[in-house]
């Protein structure tokens, strides 16, 4: 079944996922492994991609007249939303700590300088995603440093 959820949930930022398909696979994977917190993106989806959205849309989708996100509560399962920014804020990094430390949000992760380089060792292990604008995103971006979440 991994392989046809794979099929239909390709790995494409112009391509948004089926919301039900998604909503039924988050689920039964939260659980069969108890899982207590899901991280995700927000309605923005941080940069705008599709599938990034699909996977806010299916967190909120209406389910056999359930919504998916009281069914994670029933199961016990909270769920953090990754905060979006306008392009100014995105790609200003470490600019952007007195800011987020200044607005409201449930959690603020600041990655350390250690943390930082391996989130960009991470990315360069996936070449055949590591396009010029890539390179432009881990220099700048504020989402190598700092991360703010709110609680859906």
């Amino acid at each position: 079944i991994a392989l046809l959820i794979f099929r239909d949930l390709p790995d494409n930022p112009a391509v948004e996922w089926d919301a039900q398909l998604l909503a039924a696979f988050v689920l039964k994977h939260i659980d069969a492994n108890n899982i207590n917190l899901v991280v995700t993106f927000d309605a923005g989806g941080v940069s705008g991609h599709a599938n990034h959205i699909s996977l806010y849309t299916a967190l909120r989708y209406k389910y056999y007249c359930f919504d998916v996100f009281i069914l994670f509560l029933c199961l016990g399962c909270r769920v953090l939303v990754l905060e979006s920014v306008n392009l100014f804020r995105k790609y200003i990094s470490v600019l952007d700590v007195p800011m987020s430390c200044l607005l409201p949000r449930d959690a603020l992760f600041i990655l350390t300088e250690e943390e930082t380089e391996q989130a960009r060792r991470a990315m360069r292990c996936h070449r055949s995603q590591l396009l010029w604008f890539r390179h432009i995103y881990m220099l700048f971006s504020r989402y190598m440093v700092i991360n703010s979440l709110r609680l859906l």
